[in-house]
């Protein structure tokens, strides 16, 4: 058997010898040089654009009157550079610069005299300007976020964060149960502008404030037994479907008459949905795909909104039009849906649009 006691003993003699010693001095020293030279490593990587950083851009709005000092730290902060003390001495060295204040477009993985350079040129957004953004009718919340990330204003996976975990004051937000894809559908599609440096929070909360505005008195208004939540789901689906404005009350009709049947609705939104990709034709393993937003395999509704759909479709989805329509399909070119009373009849248009 091994003497504890004995070993213990032992190893406190090997830690107190010089030997022992000069190897946890020669350890230290080590870690302290490899410290130093990874700090170095990090340094002259990012100063010369050495870091290929995230591939992307961003919207930088440097202030009236904001020192160097200041214009460093919030480059840190948009995560252009790493380093603001050694952009301070780079931007020193380099001579007298005059910053100009606005929003400037700078890349993740520039150089610094390539940021100085965008620094003192005229900014892509003056002071006071503001940026416009369309965000289309059946957009995915995935789209908008890439959208405003290509814009330079928001950070995709940050944005998308928010919408399942920010807090945000609209009293509609409460009803909603699911806890992922939750703010799905809910960024009222439009025109906006945003000043520069708004930040991921500041445009959904706009967003969200405009459907608060334009949406939710539609639906008080109207004698429905369904949910906020469940409107916008089913106006969702119209709006991913419907080839057209006037096809919206078709749509919704469609859905209605397929409910009361018992039938499922079959919607190609929703499975498109699910693979992230808007598939014209979906093979057989797509439509059999499980997931609560299968409307192919699950009966109902699907578990929340495809899309963020516009005042027109959740018009038609809350008053439909009266039809006897169980299927529809597109035509190749999309510029219509062929409507059909009984299944023989929609396989018989299927077979001559696929002609």
């Amino acid at each position: 058997m091994i003497d504890v006691k004995r070993a213990v003993v032992k190893l406190k003699k090997y830690i107190l010898s010089g030997f022992g010693l000069k190897s946890s001095v020669t350890i230290a020293v080590t870690v302290l040089v490899l410290c130093a030279l990874i700090w170095v490593l990090s340094v002259v990587g990012d100063m010369f654009g050495l870091t290929p950083g995230s591939g992307r851009e961003v919207m930088v709005d440097i202030p009236e009157g904001t020192s160097v000092s200041g214009i460093s730290e919030i480059l840190k902060q948009e995560g252009v550079i790493r380093h603001p003390f050694v952009f301070r001495v780079v931007e020193k060295l380099g001579g007298a610069h005059v910053f100009q204040q606005g929003g400037h477009l700078l890349g993740k993985g520039q150089s610094y005299t390539q940021i100085i350079k965008k620094l003192v040129s005229p900014p892509e957004i003056g002071v006071d300007e503001t940026v416009s953004v369309l965000i289309p009718e059946g957009y995915e919340a995935r789209q908008i976020a890439e959208r405003f990330e290509a814009l330079g204003m928001a950070d995709k996976d940050e944005f998308l964060r928010l919408l399942d975990e920010g807090e945000f004051d609209f009293s509609f937000i409460d009803e909603i149960e699911r806890k992922e894809n939750r703010l799905e559908g809910y960024l009222f599609p439009a025109t906006y502008e945003f000043l520069v440096g708004a930040t991921e929070y500041d445009i959904i909360n706009t967003m969200l404030k405009a459907f608060e505005q334009r949406i939710v008195p539609i639906y008080n208004q109207a004698d429905t037994e369904y949910t906020l939540d469940e409107v916008i789901t089913f106006a969702s689906m119209v709006e991913r479907e419907a080839a057209n404005d006037s096809e919206r009350g078709k749509v919704a009709s469609v859905f209605y008459n397929r409910l009361a049947k018992d039938m499922t609705l079959s919607s190609c939104a929703t499975v498109q949905y699910i693979i992230k990709e808007r598939k014209p034709i979906l093979s057989n393993s797509d439509i059999k795909i499980k997931s609560e937003y299968n409307t192919y395999i699950n009966k109902g509704l699907p578990i929340g909104p495809v899309a963020s759909p516009g005042e027109a479709s959740v018009k038609a989805t809350l008053y439909p039009d009266d039809t006897d329509y169980l299927y529809f399909a597109a035509r190749a070119d999309g510029s219509e849906n062929v409507f059909s009373k009984t299944g023989e009849e929609h396989l018989k248009t299927v077979k001559e649009l696929q002609n």
